[in-house]
């Protein structure tokens, strides 16, 4: 590879008449120059960038994509398509058919987020988050794994103590298709009153337990060897099997620490210790809620990424945060979130492990460098507009990046 100037994603042709998110043109000249691999092997992505700041920070985790693929003789086809708000605007459904098919024919997803006040007053079935749930349900994704790690150049962005956050590493492994959030019965109806009533069901099988605490156990062999199930095992009985299960299956893993903790006495030890943590296992809910809570501890959601898995076929990795409307369009976002997640993409769904450490590497010299974005930039770094699609030049050898330079757009 010489050079490339500019940026656009490799596909076949779209069904939809679409603006790409990911084909933007920067201010600066984007200047490769490496000695690329000759491909020996090929994938293909699904990008999904969704809604608002999606359509930001994809595009950048594409490009970093695109680079260390290069370097690790991996070539990928992206295939770029709707869903979520701009679906509903394009096809009048939240989850395109075509995209589903050509996500569950992918190798992996790369999704940005969904959501706008647009559909906000929309029927159930057609706002943008049932697009994400009906995707997930689709390529029967039930693992959810959502890093929270304090890199050393970022523990003064953290919102606790800096001796509090210093040093933690932690894993929220949530379980996605089961508990409140999926099971039936659930709607509306009227009691003897008169009154309108929305209601949910709260419920775990034996066999949903048991498939996403494996996980967990297996995971947790392979960090520091601590497991620590969440649940509220005092009041919901959803939560005392789940606390039955886990505990079952701690004999076959001698090698792991298991400990159990109430969701609330979790929540408050997240922020009081949270170096106690090394793997947490939780319920969709509560890992929905202390993954959000988690997030303060590094200092921003835009910092975290996340992958969705399942027994086979594509992942599905998008970074925590949501669609952000009133940061989008403003140039401000932090794309690290959906970066590091391009990294998860490269780990756990193709298992290319060398091109994951690759961007690891990347974004850790970026942040040796002191460059920040507003919601991370603490005095003594330098504030950029973008983290990183304002990539004025870009030199790469085999450490992937050993140079790079954030020039501010409006400069």
């Amino acid at each position: 590879m010489t050079g490339v100037r500019g940026f656009h994603v490799g596909s076949t042709q779209n069904p939809f008449a679409f603006a790409s998110a990911t084909k933007h043109n920067f201010r600066g000249v984007c200047l490769i120059r490496c000695a690329a691999n000759t491909p020996k092997k090929r994938y293909t992505i699904a990008v999904l960038p969704g809604d608002g700041i999606g359509n930001e920070v994809i595009p950048v985790a594409v490009e970093v994509l695109r680079l260390a693929g290069s370097l690790e003789g991996i070539y990928f086809s992206f295939e770029e398509l709707p869903i979520g708000g701009v679906a509903l605007d394009l096809v009048g459904v939240p989850l395109p058919g075509e995209t589903l098919t050509r996500a569950k024919q992918s190798d992996a997803v790369l999704l940005g987020a969904v959501g706008w006040p647009k559909w906000d007053n929309n029927p159930k079935h057609l706002k943008p988050i049932t697009a994400l749930l009906q995707l997930r349900a689709a390529l029967e994704v039930f693992a959810n794994l959502r890093p929270i790690t304090v890199l050393p150049q970022l523990v003064n962005s953290t919102y606790l103590r800096k001796e509090t956050a210093e040093g933690v590493d932690l894993l929220i492994i949530r379980e996605l298709t089961g508990g409140i959030y999926n099971a039936h019965p659930r709607g509306f109806t009227t009691n003897e009153q008169g009154e309108e009533i929305g209601f949910c069901t709260e419920s775990y099988s034996a066999s949903e337990v048991d498939h996403i605490a494996r996980v967990a156990f297996n995971i947790a062999k392979q960090r520091r060897g601590k497991l620590c199930s969440v649940d509220k095992a005092t009041i919901l009985e959803g939560s005392m099997l789940w606390r039955k299960r886990v505990t079952s299956m701690a004999s076959e893993y001698p090698e792991v620490e298991v400990s159990h903790l109430l969701i609330d006495t979790a929540a408050m030890d997240l922020v009081r210790h949270p170096r106690q943590f090394d793997t947490i296992l939780t319920g969709v809910m509560f890992g929905d809620i202390l993954s959000d809570l988690a997030a303060m501890i590094p200092g921003s959601v835009g910092l975290l990424p996340s992958a969705a898995l399942g027994d086979s076929g594509p992942g599905i990795f998008e970074p925590v945060h949501g669609s952000a409307p009133k940061h989008y369009g403003k140039d401000t976002v932090n794309p690290m979130a959906a970066v590091l997640s391009a990294a998860m993409l490269l780990r756990y769904g193709l298992k290319e492990e060398n091109a994951a450490k690759r961007i690891e590497e990347a974004v850790c010299d970026v942040l040796d460098r002191g460059f920040r974005t507003r919601d991370i930039h603490t005095p003594g770094t330098v504030s950029c507009p973008f983290f990183s699609s304002s990539l004025g030049k870009i030199e790469l050898n085999v450490t992937f990046m050993t140079r790079i330079w954030i020039l501010d757009r409006r400069a």
